[in-house]
This record gives C-alpha cells, structure tokens and sequence, in this order.
C-alpha cells in the first residue's frame, strides 16, 4: 500500500487543483517498470515532507483524460501543483534526492 493518495480523473480538481498546499503528481501505471522503481521514493518522500506537500498517484490506464490534457505521453511523469497550476514538471525516473529538490523548491 502506497504512502501517496491515489487519484482519478473525477478527484483531479478536488485533490490536487483545490489543494492549500503543494502537490506532487506522480503518473504512473501498474506494468511501468521505472514507475515500480520510483514507488519506494514517492512513498518516503511522502514520509518525510507529508505535513508540507499532498502527494498523489495517479493510474494512467484507469485515469486517462487528466494525463492527455496536460500531455503526459511518458510514464513516470512528476508534476507539482502549487495554487491549481503547474509549477514543476519531470518525466522519467530520478534519484530520490532529485525527486525530493522538485517539490522542496515549491514549498
């Protein structure tokens, strides 16, 4: 069970859009092999800076509107929401402290 919420298509604009506080997106899906990889890192980041920032999954065989709107055509994507807009954006997998400069950028 992962440390982050998972989101769909239909809690997008709830969650991550209506947040008072940074989000971390992480696009994902089930047969991704760097997406697996990168679970341990989202979930500690998560861990660690959770009272700071929401982090979130979403699927992207189960959700695939909010992915083809903000053109997400490589998996993992990681985007950070911060006041409902897009502030960071990274495609691929990273070392976890890599993830971690992302987010902490925008808190």
């Amino acid at each position: 069970m992962s440390a982050a919420q998972d989101v769909t298509d239909q809690t997008f604009d709830s969650v991550v859009l209506k947040s008072q506080v940074p989000v971390l997106v992480d696009f994902w899906a089930p047969w991704c092999g760097p997406c697996k990889a990168m679970g341990p890192s989202v979930d500690k980041l998560a861990g660690e800076l959770g009272a700071q920032v929401k982090v979130v999954k979403i699927n992207t065989d189960e959700s695939q509107e909010i992915a083809s709107s903000l053109g997400v055509s490589s998996i993992p994507t990681f985007m950070v929401f911060k006041g409902g807009k897009m502030v960071a954006r990274q495609m691929g997998a990273m070392p976890y402290d890599r993830l971690k400069t992302l987010v902490s950028a925008h808190l």
